[in-house]
């Protein structure tokens, strides 16, 4: 597989992220739904912790990975979607220092919603990878 980041200027990269990428000869593609703080057991967790639901929902993602035989280094496309983008950008290190450590820096949207689905959720990521 080969993945070539199309970035016509220069800030995107600064913040980390890619305003856009080109992959081709991958074999697979993994489409991740929306993936909040919640337990193994589907109980939401950490109520009104922005930090600490964007830690448990980067696992949540992480996991879905896993299953698939992927990890965070596949990721070529992350959605955010947050109640707060104000307390998000406060917290936003707890994500981008996962991602820097898999070396990646996905194309991103990050867009304020009303809430998610599940009440007391701040956060939501949605992904796609392809390996």
């Amino acid at each position: 597989m080969e993945r070539t980041a199309i970035n016509p200027v220069t800030w995107a990269a600064e913040l980390g992220f890619k305003q856009g990428e080109l992959v081709s000869g991958h074999t697979r593609t993994l489409y991740i739904s929306g993936q909040t703080a919640m337990s193994s057991d589907g109980k939401p967790e950490h109520d009104g912790g922005m930090a600490a639901q964007l830690a448990l929902s980067t696992d949540n993602v992480e996991a879905v990975l896993r299953e698939a035989g992927m990890s965070l280094a596949d990721l070529v496309r992350l959605n955010v979607y947050t109640t707060d983008v104000d307390l998000l950008f406060q917290h936003y290190g707890v994500l981008a220092a996962r991602l820097g450590a898999a070396g990646m820096a996905p194309t991103t949207t990050m867009l304020g919603v009303t809430r998610p689905a599940i009440p007391g959720q701040l956060v939501e990521l949605e992904g796609t990878a392809v390996a």
